[in-house]
Order: C-alpha cells, then sequence, then structure tokens
C-alpha cells in the first residue's frame, strides 16, 4: 500500500486553480534545514548549463493529484519552499525527445513522473559522506549512496546545497527497476496478469491523516487530502507493490496463462441468480490461479540460503502465502509445493527476472495441479449445529473423542425419537465448485465408544439438494440406493459418484448444496438394523478427471 504522501506530491485542492505563489507561501520553510544558498534547486538547476534537458523536463512535467494532471510542474515545485534532495542527470545521458512527447498526455505525465522525476527526487535530505546509506526515493524506490555513487552511477558535482535542498550532478539517469507488480504489469508476455490485477486498484480517503480546516455546514473541509492508493487483490496475495518486501512470483506467459484461465474459470462458474456472477468468476479464478504462484520469501528463508549457495535445484519445498496445514493425518496439505526446481515443480523450466523486491519466474509451461491448489475436498463436519439445516424424527448429540480415525476429533450421534422412527438430517455443503465430486458420508463404527459390544448397521437412503446454472433447484436421490453401513469400521459411504455440480457456490452465504440422510428401516427389519448412528462429516472428493465436463 502506498501513501501519495509519499509516493507522489501532496497539493491542495486550491493549488490546482490558485497561483504557484500560494503552494510556495503554504510549504515556506517546511521541513527546509538551514540555508546553505540563497538560490531554490530550480535555480540552481536552470542556471547549470550542463542540466539544461533535465530542466525541460521539468518544466514540462506536471505534478498528478489523484490520477488527474494538475497545472503546477515540477520546475515549479523544486523552486518553492518544500525540502528535496534532487540527483540530476547531465545532458544527453537520457532521451529527453520521448520524455518530452510522453508528459503531452496524461497517461504519458503520470509515466515520467513516476518513472524519472520521482527516482531523481527524494524528501530525505542527503549529501554523499564517506558513510553508505539507503535513500527512500519519492516513487518509494530505494536508492544506495555507496563509494560516492547512487545506485553505481558516478556523480560530477555533488553536495551542491540550496536553500530548500541539496543538488548532486550525476553522469547518468538513476536507473529504474522495476518492482514484480510493475513487470507483471508492463512486460508484454505476463500483461494478462497485470491486466486483471489492475482491476482491483482502488484509491481510498484517509481522513485520519488528512489535515482539516474544520466543518462548514456539517461537512468536513480538508485542505490536505490525504488519498492511500491500494489494490484489493494483493491485499490477499502478497504486496507485490511494495519496495520493502520480497517475493517469488510464478507467472506463466500470455499463451499458458489463457490456457489455464480458461481451464480453472470453468470451475467458478456461478448460476444465473447469483448477483454480480461474472465479477464473483473473475475474482476466484484470479485468486485461484495467484494464490499459489506467490512466495514470501520471510516464510521461506532457506530460499535466499538456496540461491546463495547456487542449489536452488535441490531446494525441499515452498510454501505459497495462505499457507494451511490441518490438524487431521487424512486431510491434506495445500499450498506446499515440494522440489520446486524439478522436472515436474511448479517452477521447471523458469526464465528469472529479476525486479526490486523480488524473483519472478516466467515460463511457457505451469506445471499447475487444481488439486493440489483450488479444486480442494470438502468436509461438513457432522458434529457441529453450524452445518446441520434442518431434522426429524431424532435427537442429536455433539461427540468429541481423540482418536485418529475421526474428523476433527468430533461426530454427530443420532438417534431415533420412537422405536420405530426413521429420523432424516440434512446437512449443508459451502464452497463447492462447478464440478465433479464424489458425495460421501463417513461413518464411525459404534465400538469406538463400546469395543467389546457387538453393534447392527444402519440402513439410510440420501438426496442431494443443489441448484443448475439458472438457479433452478434440482434434486438427485441417489438412485433410491438404500445404503449399509458397515458397524465394524470406519465406513466412508459414497452417495453420489462423480456427481456434477453445474453451479460453484464458492464463498456464499446462501446454502444452495445440501445432502439429506434419511434413516430407512421397515419394521420386519427391525431386528437386522439399527436406526443409532454415528456420523464423522459429509465429505466431498474432488474428482479432476472430468471436473470441469458437463454431462
Amino acid at each position: 500500500m502506498k501513501k501519495h504522501i509519499l509516493y507522489a506530491i501532496p497539493l491542495f485542492a486550491s493549488c490546482l486553480i490558485a497561483s504557484c505563489s500560494d503552494w510556495d507561501d503554504h510549504f515556506n520553510g517546511a521541513g527546509n534545514g538551514e540555508a546553505g544558498s540563497n538560490v531554490t534547486l530550480w535555480q540552481m538547476i536552470k542556471e547549470n548549463p550542463q542540466l539544461s534537458d533535465f530542466a525541460e523536463v521539468l518544466e514540462e512535467t506536471k505534478v498528478f493529484r489523484q490520477h488527474k494532471k494538475t497545472s503546477v510542474s515540477y520546475a515549479q515545485l523544486l523552486d518553492g519552499g518544500q525540502s528535496f534532495t534532487v540527483v540530476a542527470p547531465v545532458n544527453d545521458s537520457f532521451d529527453k525527445d520521448t520524455l518530452l512527447k510522453m508528459v503531452q498526455t496524461a497517461q504519458g505525465d503520470s509515466v515520467v513522473e513516476k518513472s524519472f522525476i520521482f527516482n531523481h527526487l527524494s524528501r530525505s535530505l542527503s549529501s554523499i559522506t564517506p558513510e553508505d546509506k539507503r535513500v527512500l526515493l519519492l516513487n518509494s524506490k530505494y536508492a544506495d549512496f555507496e563509494d560516492g555513487k547512487i545506485e553505481g552511477v558516478a556523480l560530477t558535482a555533488p553536495n551542491q546545497r540550496a536553500k530548500n535542498g541539496m543538488l548532486h550532478v550525476a553522469e547518468s539517469p538513476i536507473p529504474y527497476e522495476r518492482n514484480l507488480y510493475e513487470t507483471l504489469c508492463d512486460k508484454a508476455e505476463l500483461s494478462p496478469i497485470g491486466a486483471i490485477l489492475r482491476d482491483y486498484e482502488e484509491d481510498y480517503f484517509d481522513a485520519d491523516q488528512s489535515i482539516s480546516s474544520g466543518i462548514v455546514e456539517g461537512v468536513p473541509i480538508y485542505v490536505d487530502s490525504v488519498i492511500i492508493e491500494r489494490n484489493r487483490m494483493l491485499n490477499v496475495l502478497g504486496y507485490l507493490n511494495r519496495e520493502d518486501s520480497l517475493y517469488l512470483v510464478a507467472a506463466p506467459t500470455k499463451d499458458e496463462w489463457n490456457r489455464v484461465w480458461e481451464e480453472t474459470s470453468k470451475y467458478f462458474t456461478y448460476d444465473n441468480r447469483t448477483n454480480k456472477r461474472d465479477s464473483l468468476q473473475q475474482h476466484w479464478t484470479m485468486r485461484a490461479l495467484m494464490e499459489d504462484a506467490v512466495f514470501n520469501v520471510t516464510l521461506n528463508p532457506w530460499y535466499e540460503e538456496a540461491k546463495e549457495a547456487e542449489a536452488l535445484a535441490s531446494l525441499d519445498s515452498l510454501t505459497s502465502v495462505p499457507y494451511y496445514r490441518p490438524t487431521d493425518y487424512r486431510k491434506p496439505v495445500y499450498h506446499v509445493f515440494h522440489k520446486p526446481f524439478a522436472a515436474d515443480g511448479i517452477l521447471a523450466n523458469a526464465r528469472e527476472i529479476e525486479c526490486s523486491n523480488g524473483i519472478i519466474y516466467e515460463m511457457d509451461e505451469w506445471t499447475y495441479d487444481p488439486e493440489k491448489t483450488f479444486f480442494r475436498e470438502l468436509w461438513t463436519e457432522a458434529e457441529y449445529d453450524s452445518g446441520i439445516t434442518e431434522y426429524k424424527s431424532c435427537y442429536y448429540n455433539s461427540r468429541f473423542l481423540v482418536v485418529d480415525s475421526i474428523s476433527n476429533y468430533g461426530y454427530l450421534q443420532i438417534l431415533h425419537e420412537k422405536a420405530t422412527s426413521n429420523w432424516e438430517m440434512t446437512f449443508r455443503i459451502d464452497n463447492t465448485l462447478s464440478a465433479h465430486y464424489d458425495i460421501c458420508a463417513i461413518v464411525l463404527p459404534r465400538t469406538i465408544t463400546d469395543p467389546d459390544k457387538t453393534f447392527k448397521p444402519c440402513k439410510f437412503k440420501a438426496n442431494i439438494n443443489y441448484v443448475d446454472e439458472r438457479g433452478v433447484s434440482q434434486k438427485f436421490n441417489c438412485d433410491n440406493t438404500q445404503f449399509k453401513t458397515d458397524p465394524t469400521r470406519v465406513d466412508t459411504v459414497v452417495l453420489a459418484e462423480n456427481f456434477y455440480l453445474p453451479a460453484c457456490n464458492y464463498a456464499q452465504n446462501d446454502i444452495k448444496v445440501t445432502v439429506k440422510l434419511q434413516c430407512s428401516i421397515t419394521a420386519r427389519e427391525n431386528s437386522s438394523y439399527s436406526r443409532e448412528m454415528y456420523l464423522d462429516c459429509i465429505y466431498l472428493r474432488p474428482r479432476k478427471d472430468v471436473a470441469n465436463s458437463e454431462e
């Protein structure tokens, strides 16, 4: 997250229509050190014949405010009262004509401001000294002052003191190194990823950090509005736009990205009655692909050691940002990728792109497995009331027992209301994708509480309720099968095999998929079966082989 107060130049709304002297009056003396000269930074630049190209770009580049080009130029800004350190490249060391052409449009002006002007300005008053230092530039990138150079660029006239800052004349521009986010957005072969990421950019007004001038007719008036530029998707995936972060990103090139996007988006087909179904499909498809493509180096400290030792091929594993490890040994571990640089690893045959805050691993083929990432097993634990939507002709109790064979160490004891009552229990199933599943009920043997006793099996039927792509309710009676439990073991009863759910209900509160179990013991079968059941959970097992094809 970047703040315009650091990343751009904070402007007052009045400055957009007032003279530049109003700007100077507000900032006059603000943050200045003791004056070392009677001239401003702009005057020093303007009077230096070696800096005429740089001066012309400063005159023509306008300050941006909330994505709008203002009337204030950077020449005016450096002639005012604000304090800066300026690194000014000499004539013929950069393409002045291209920059001047770009600033004629609002979009081009913004690019020049960030990648060129901001890359040579800092609010920190920094001189060249024998001690090395790191300086924050206006574009939130850092420049190293080392060995009398700035980012390796030699200085022809350092430490020139102006009344509003410090000027260093450099033999060439400071190199502009794109961060991960900028590279994903700007590199042609990766631009489909960046284009979607940019859809989630937004500006947020920070009232707490803005400067108020009071209230007029009940409405707060701000003389300095701090606008935070943020990206809602990066808040989830990782701060790929922050210069003080360090990430690794797996990034397939255009054709491969389009292939996996088309494949993955089918899993997130919401029904026609879902509000903003297309936006939801894009959002969750993006997260499904990128959550396991971003790796925070602070969560993988051994990566840097392996890279330093040139031993990435032997790297044991990488953990992506939404790391998840269940306590139940039967449930799979997601977001952990073993041997990532091996032939079948997630970063196999990738090309490194060094960025200012990490590395992009660009690849033409992506060994991406839905079942190891977003197409996950679904478990509705029977012992929790929140999963029960309806029950009839029964009592139930939630029981807990620390045994490895019991999911989440809990189960539901279902007891018939009367001796001949055939009970019904309905459970909600959340976070389903538009895909094929084996829909199962896991039933525990009653011997877990009384191992020395012999018990009868339970007999029951099942119904699966869901909605189709139109949002119309549908019901499948599991072919009217009479299921019989095995009273001697943990029994995974497959209610429906390769069952296709046509509409995604991922991250929705509405209940659109339920499984109803109904005891189905007749009076003449009372001596052969028991109506009591220990239900562990309802379990949906992904079937990747047919998950994206409609029946």
